[in-house]
């Protein structure tokens, strides 16, 4: 199926691992154009290369912290200005700070929320110039199930739904589409499942017992979600939050 991203100008952040990188080599191969930042040079440098060897359009990436907001502002703006525009805003980047502590919800807050709402008023003047625009903003399981994540975590990645969710009402009218995906546990190589299956085994198992497909979901499995998302082809969906968790959450 064509999903209509052909020449579509996609901006990623977090784009060299796990989901973003997935979700970064999909955009590619549906002949989308693909901004990516990370803050490890080298490895954004040899994402760009392989995503412009595997697909149809241009691959350009920039090395920030997502959590300065001026560096951030200025990797949106640079992108647009060398892609022409941006069409579709993805905000993949996590802390990952678990736990209760001033420390963790400082990083909760300063870069999986901020990066968030920074990129969003960056982007958002480009947005509103295309006829197909989109965020993603990818939450998790956690953001509305209270689990072993509860705490910083969990809390900001509700906020970060509810936040999408008001995006979306407001954006409606301007013909930007904001949607959340939320994950459960998924595994890929050098993420946190991997880590914990070598280095917390009790925490692994319970989290494997707890999916009632009897495995952890890919990256590839949630970059579908994230690239259907953006197709024009989802021009109706905007303020949902696609759950992807293999029937793991029990929330209705």
């Amino acid at each position: 199926m064509d999903l209509g991203l052909t020449g579509a100008n996609v901006l990623i952040t977090g784009g060299t691992k796990g989901i973003g990188a997935a979700a970064a080599r999909l955009f590619a191969q549906e002949g989308a154009n693909v901004a990516l930042c990370a803050r490890d040079a080298a490895l954004v440098a040899e994402t760009v290369t392989s995503l412009a060897a595997a697909g149809a359009g241009r691959a350009i990436g920039g090395a920030l912290d997502v959590g300065d907001p001026k560096a951030l502002k200025a990797w949106v703006e640079a992108s647009a200005t060398e892609l022409g525009g941006v069409d579709a805003l993805v905000c993949n980047v996590s802390a990952l700070a678990l736990g209760d502590t001033a420390e963790s919800w400082q990083k909760s807050f300063q870069v999986d929320m901020m990066h968030t709402v920074h990129a969003v008023a960056a982007a958002l003047p480009y947005l509103e110039k295309s006829p197909i625009a989109s965020v993603a903003v990818v939450s998790s399981v956690s953001g509305f199930e209270v689990d072993a994540a509860a705490g910083s975590y969990g809390a900001t990645k509700a906020a970060l739904i509810h936040y999408a969710k008001g995006l979306a009402r407001q954006l409606a009218g301007k013909g930007i589409r904001v949607n959340t995906i939320s994950p459960g546990n998924t595994y890929f190589e050098g993420g946190f499942w991997q880590g914990a299956e070598q280095n917390m085994p009790d925490l692994f198992n319970l989290a494997m017992a707890s999916n009632p497909t009897g495995r952890m979901g890919t990256a590839e499995e949630v970059a579908f979600g994230i690239v259907m998302l953006a197709s024009p082809l989802a021009s109706r969906i905007t303020g949902t939050n696609l759950v992807i968790d293999g029937a793991l959450s029990r929330s209705p």
